[in-house]
């Protein structure tokens, strides 16, 4: 879910502007309260989970029909694993180290400035609000 995604850059009715991430629905959010914190949408995000499990689940279930035989090597399956590990450490350690906020659903309205996609290596773009709201 987070090596390709995609940023918003909204200006929330009554809040300054902040960037979202999140696709198709922006999940995750900089938080209000602290420069460091983040703010989490539960429904949002499993509905992002649910399509992305979907896909992938779609995706293998089309490539077993066409080519059944599909044998994973022990080596990459230890890979995979690994790296979902750091994945979810890394994740668990951002979430434990700041005052996140963590909200059922999105409970304010926004207006959308910019969208834009990014790899997981990429850096968010630094945008200036004056340019999209006078």
């Amino acid at each position: 879910m987070f090596l390709v995604t995609k940023w918003w850059f909204a200006l929330p009715v009554d809040g300054p502007d902040k960037f979202y991430w999140g696709f198709p629905f922006a999940f995750m959010g900089e938080g209000f309260h602290t420069s460091m914190s983040f703010q989490f949408f539960i429904l949002e995000f499993i509905a992002d989970f649910t399509f992305y499990f979907l896909f992938w689940l779609l995706l293998f279930f089309i490539i077993s029909k066409w080519r059944p035989n599909i044998k994973v090597y022990k080596s990459f399956s230890i890979i995979n694993w690994s790296l979902m590990l750091i994945f979810v450490f890394g994740f668990g350690l951002l979430i434990s180290t700041s005052n996140h906020i963590f909200h059922v659903k999105r409970n304010y309205d926004w207006q959308v400035m910019k969208t834009g996609y990014l790899f997981l290596w990429q850096t968010t773009p630094a945008l200036d609000i004056n340019q999209y709201h006078p």
